[in-house]
């Protein structure tokens, strides 16, 4: 008998469909997708997130993290609240441009306008080029550090354009546990006081506030909220530069303890938020951290910005071509000379 009710839904007694570790929690399809939606909603309630009318432009890659943010917003706020969708083109080739694909098709099928930006149109060269560099000379870093720079940039600034009110990403817990543990061990205190549901420390009208809807959701769960409910994305493959991510290896780490230990996750999460306010506060207190890029204008906390930073590390590389043929006779590459391509 008690075998038996530990396969039953604790909510309807129905034959359970998934089991959740941490509670211990076990639902039917049906109560588990009311759970699933409801910390969503309680997630965007409690921190703010969204306002009635407000414009929220969704980063979407084609994967199941970006499909179901998009789907649950447009499902929960498609009434009240203006969507439109970012699509990255990192020039993947076999990868992006398939993934793509599946995005595109959920906007056409749904009325969601979408605009696709690409490396290679905006700065002359696209992720296969840079892997290629990094080849030559393995000091430029990785793909994943070149590409991370890259996107947030085009996100951001496609977000301006559209005059969007709110930058909405896929980002779930695990990826923001995985992000402060990488902080943390890395002594990046300012970055840690800059995570969070609503991303960020200063405001600046430069910068359209990023916000994640699955901050609290963890990866697994949005696997099967996908498949219970039927939301395409693309799952084929990983990005074909991922095993170069340091993240990798906060990521097993996390996940063995959470094995381990179900609940580990929310217990990092949760510590984090009670020391959030204190970094916040001393970030603060410090000077001004924003300017103006010397050279591109983009605003920033050094005398360059990031995007401008990575893309004179490619130039200044001996043995490479010039990063685009309109450009071979400029002593400098920047995000102004390129965007306009």
């Amino acid at each position: 008998m008690q075998e038996l009710q530990l396969n039953r839904c604790e909510r309807c007694g129905k034959e359970a469909k998934i089991f959740l570790g941490y509670g211990p929690h076990r639902f039917c399809k049906e109560h588990f997708n009311d759970f699933f939606e409801k910390r969503v909603k309680r997630t965007i309630r409690q921190s703010k997130m969204i306002s009635y009318g407000e414009k929220i432009a969704v980063g979407v890659s084609g994967g199941k993290d970006s499909m179901v943010t998009l789907h649950l917003l447009n499902k929960l706020l498609g009434n009240q609240n203006k969507i439109e969708v970012i699509m990255i083109d990192e020039g993947i080739k076999g990868y992006r441009d398939k993934s793509m694909q599946v995005g595109i098709k959920y906007c056409k099928e749904n009325g969601i306008p979408y605009h696709a930006v690409a490396y290679e149109k905006e700065l002359g060269v696209d992720m296969e080029g840079v892997f290629k560099k990094i080849q030559q000379d393995e000091k430029l870093g990785s793909t994943c550090g070149f590409c991370g720079v890259f996107r947030r940039q085009f996100l951001n600034s496609k977000a301006l354009e559209i005059k969007a009110d709110k930058l909405a990403t896929g980002h779930n817990l695990d990826d923001e546990v995985q992000s402060i543990a990488m902080s943390l061990f890395g002594n990046q205190l300012a970055r840690i006081a800059g995570l969070g549901e609503i991303a960020g420390v200063k405001k600046h009208d430069k910068f359209v506030p990023r916000i994640k809807p699955l901050y609290e959701t963890p990866e697994k769960e949005i696997i099967s909220y996908a498949a219970f409910n039927g939301i395409e994305h693309y799952s084929a493959e990983c990005c074909p530069y991922s095993w170069m991510a340091k993240r990798n290896h906060y990521r097993k780490m996390i996940n063995e303890l959470e094995e381990s230990v179900p609940g580990t996750k929310y217990s990092i999460l949760s510590t984090f938020r009670e020391l959030k306010p204190m970094l916040v506060q001393k970030e603060l207190e410090k000077e001004p951290q924003f300017s103006q890029c010397e050279k591109c204008g983009s605003p920033c906390r050094g005398i360059v910005c990031n995007v401008c930073i990575q893309l004179e590390k490619l130039e200044k590389m001996q043995s490479q071509k010039k990063v685009s043929k309109s450009l071979k006779k400029k002593s400098k590459i920047t995000c102004v000379d390129t965007k306009n391509m």
